[in-house]
């Protein structure tokens, strides 16, 4: 299954976690900088997400049976929200952090050293977080963006990280330090909020992007022009599955054999158009006014 393949991205995403927490790591106990301290926290957080990343598609990835009759695919929600929940969590160690070194500041050392080795871990974070974001679009899978979107915002913060620290390196402005550190708690508080409600709005069965929608009702409007109509029109997203229902209204003369002809070619143009969507199609009559009964705004 297509979560299955995605475990190994969740892999590289670990791989990369471990590598840049080591570098940046020692990036901090090289110059004492708590702005790069920071940086070290959250790739201590992108190793814990990348761990529940893959744990979460590997639940997903299995087939439904009699307790899940729709699949697993929603417990990529939890892994993003747990992500986003983490990423908080460090944006308060990262700011009590440098609040202290703000009140206490202290000189930095090697410079240079660290700044070097700090580089070098962004540009990991960024090639494997470009290959993340791109196969979690392909894909849809809300874990991949997520963890993408995670890296990227560290790559972001860790440029200005950098930056701030060189400054320090030139002009002495020890206080820059921590105050570029408390930057970075806030860029990471509003990553890691969006990244929650995006979670619950999955877990609450959001409906279908726009894009996706259009697609839906672009189908549907080719069959209208035959004199077939539709109503109850309902979608939602459950991780990187789309579920799609609607009643389609036929002339009450058609048989059986023609109104059930007319839905699998409905739900095939459908599926279709987004592909792997789970699709239902419920089949009412034109000419009994019980159809339009509890019709969906």
């Amino acid at each position: 299954m297509k979560s299955a393949r995605l475990t190994r991205y969740a892999w590289l995403s670990i791989s990369a976690a471990i590598a840049t927490m080591a570098l940046k790591t020692v990036a901090f106990m090289v110059t004492g900088s708590v702005g790069l301290l920071s940086d070290a926290v959250e790739s201590v957080v992108n190793l814990v997400g990348g761990i529940m990343a893959l744990a979460m598609l590997t639940i997903a990835a299995r087939p439904a049976d009699e307790n899940h009759a729709y699949g697993h695919s929603k417990a990529e929600y939890f892994s993003s929200g747990l992500e986003g929940g983490l990423i908080l969590v460090a944006a308060i160690g990262i700011g009590a952090a440098a609040i202290s070194r703000l009140l206490a500041p202290k000189p930095l050392a090697e410079l240079g050293v660290g700044l070097a080795v700090s580089i070098v871990a962004s540009l990991v974070n960024l090639g494997v977080a470009m290959l993340l974001l791109k196969v979690g679009r392909e894909q849809n899978s809300i874990t991949l963006e997520a963890n993408a979107k995670h890296l990227l915002t560290d790559v972001l913060t860790s440029a200005g990280v950098v930056l701030a620290v060189g400054v320090v390196a030139l002009t002495g402005w020890l206080v820059l330090d921590p105050i570029i550190a408390l930057v970075v708690a806030a860029n990471i508080v509003r990553t890691g909020v969006g990244i929650v409600k995006r979670s619950v709005s999955g877990l609450m069965d959001i409906v279908l992007s726009a894009p996706d929608q259009a697609a839906v009702r672009r189908v549907l409007q080719s069959y209208e022009q035959q004199g077939v109509q539709f109503h109850e029109l309902r979608t939602r997203q459950a991780g990187a599955q789309k579920f799609v229902s609607v009643h389609v209204l036929v002339p009450g003369a058609w048989t059986v054999h023609e109104g059930h002809k007319l839905l699998d070619q409905i739900e095939a143009d459908i599926r279709h158009a987004l592909p792997e969507a789970v699709v239902f199609t419920h089949l009412e009559s034109l000419d009994d006014p019980a159809s339009w009964d509890g019709k969906a705004p």
